[in-house]
């Protein structure tokens, strides 16, 4: 069975999302959805990705509440910025954070937890020193912005991948 289907989660998540946005639950877009999903599953297992091992699966909840708040928080701070008065100057920058963090699941959930907060941008990082680089719309105080990522996110991230 995990012959014909590597990845069954994937498969049946690629079947649901084709048939959301075809609208429509008839056989031929369910046959078409089918074939999309099992040929995305045999894709994903040529990748051979590494098996994902989560330890404290329940800290997700904790760290997708602090993400959603943050979001909002950022939304509102960059409307501000773009609706607000125009003569207040805005220093954008580069913040440079050292990560403890290595699992490749927990890097990418924190590279989309960055690049989806509004006015922050995943720039690099590198593999070798630990290091990572972001992109900050409005840069007040970058002590700030490291102790966010690292104190909020990494230690959060480092509890669920370790």
């Amino acid at each position: 069975m995990t012959r014909l289907v590597p990845f069954p989660f994937v498969s049946a998540g690629l079947l649901v999302t084709w048939l959301l946005f075809n609208q429509s639950l008839s056989p031929g877009q369910i046959l078409l959805g089918v074939v999309v999903a099992l040929g995305g599953g045999w894709v994903l297992a040529t990748l051979q990705p590494p098996k994902a091992r989560p330890r404290r699966v329940f800290a997700t909840f904790a760290l997708a509440g602090l993400v959603t708040a943050d979001i909002i928080r950022s939304n509102i701070a960059v409307a501000r910025i773009i609706l607000g008065p125009k003569h207040k100057k805005i220093t954008s920058g580069f913040v440079h954070i050292p990560l403890e963090l290595r699992d490749p699941y927990g890097l990418a959930a924190l590279a989309c937890i960055i690049t989806s907060t509004p006015g922050t941008l995943w720039v690099d990082f590198n593999a070798a020193s630990g290091e990572l680089t972001i992109h900050v719309l409005d840069l007040i105080d970058e002590s700030e912005w490291i102790d966010t990522i690292k104190g909020r996110y990494e230690r959060k991230l480092l509890e669920i991948f370790g």
